[in-house]
């Protein structure tokens, strides 16, 4: 069975939960064009939380859902807002959503948290999510190790369960690839960051547009925090130092509130402009519905293509 079919919606396209980017506006516009929207709750208190669902309802009909960082402070707040709001579809990274579990099914929630590997993956399973969401480290933003191309087949073999592909997936033959793969739908970031509806700064859309095949860089790796951005003075400047043996101490005060520069102020040498590797391929602002469009029509093409060529 494939996502869409699962979720019921029109594509096979989870949003990814993008930080200070998914607002419920954002959310909604994705599930308007007929994937799935989510809500990025990194960025949030649990307060504004509750507003961005509640905004997200008032703007679409079609399902949504919620994206909780597991780090997050309030985490065990929002984990019960999202309960109170009547919200249906919840993923998860950076952690185990285990205690969260029991009362999130009990309400009948769809859960589907993001995983680097096989072994959280088969323990996902034994607490009953109902999918996972294998993300390669071509994705932007936080990164594990393993590429989408050998993290996928290896989780959707090792569970029992539905697998969503996500790191690397901008176009029909990527997709194409990841349901080759195992996997019966994917989550996508990057190539929404080009959207006409994504509320990132102008300038950040501009950088996206600018970047090229290997114009992004992982900062963190040493310090065991990776995080995938487009290259620039603030990412240059972070690995250098990250290499001399600077401590975390110090290379925080690169990245403190550097993403939040970049969202809403626009600034590319400073801020933290996260992106995955697909950011060669986006050169056009198109809306959302053009992107889905286009990317499952690529994926019609390229099946057929193969087809023909056996």
């Amino acid at each position: 069975m494939k996502l869409n079919e699962m979720l019921g919606i029109r594509y096979p396209f989870i949003q990814g939960g993008m930080a200070n980017i998914a607002t419920g506006e954002f959310a909604a516009a994705v599930s308007n064009a007929g994937g799935l929207g989510l809500i990025g709750a990194g960025g949030m208190s649990a307060d504004s939380l509750r507003e961005h669902i509640r905004t997200c309802k008032t703007l679409t009909d079609k399902p949504f859902g919620v994206n909780l960082m597991l780090m997050h402070p309030q985490v065990d707040e929002m984990a019960g807002v999202i309960v109170e709001e009547g919200v249906k579809v919840v993923t998860t990274g950076a952690g185990n959503p285990g205690k969260y579990i029991p009362v999130w099914k009990e309400n009948n929630m769809m859960i589907m948290p993001v995983v680097p590997g096989v072994a959280l993956a088969r323990k996902m399973e034994s607490l009953g999510v109902d999918a996972v969401i294998a993300e390669g480290t071509e994705s932007g933003g936080h990164v594990g190790e393993m590429t989408t191309m050998t993290l996928v087949v290896q989780v959707a073999d090792a569970v029992h369960i539905p697998v969503i592909a996500a790191g690397g997936i901008a176009d029909g033959r990527q997709l194409a690839a990841a349901f080759a793969l195992g996997a019966c739908g994917a989550q996508m970031g990057t190539c929404l960051l080009a959207s006409s509806e994504c509320p990132i700064h102008p300038a950040y859309k501009e950088a996206v547009l600018k970047a090229k095949d290997n114009d992004t860089v992982v900062t963190g790796r040493i310090a065991g925090t990776p995080v995938r951005i487009i290259k620039n003075a603030m990412a240059r400047e972070y690995v250098k130092q990250e290499k001399a043996g600077a401590d975390k101490l110090e290379l925080e005060k690169y990245t403190l509130g550097s993403l939040k520069k970049a969202v809403f102020d626009g600034d590319v040498k400073m801020g933290s402009l996260m992106a995955g590797q697909v950011v060669g391929q986006i050169h056009d602002i198109k809306s959302i519905e053009e992107i889905f469009e286009e990317l499952y029509a690529g994926y019609e093409n390229t099946v057929r293509k193969l087809g023909q060529e056996l």
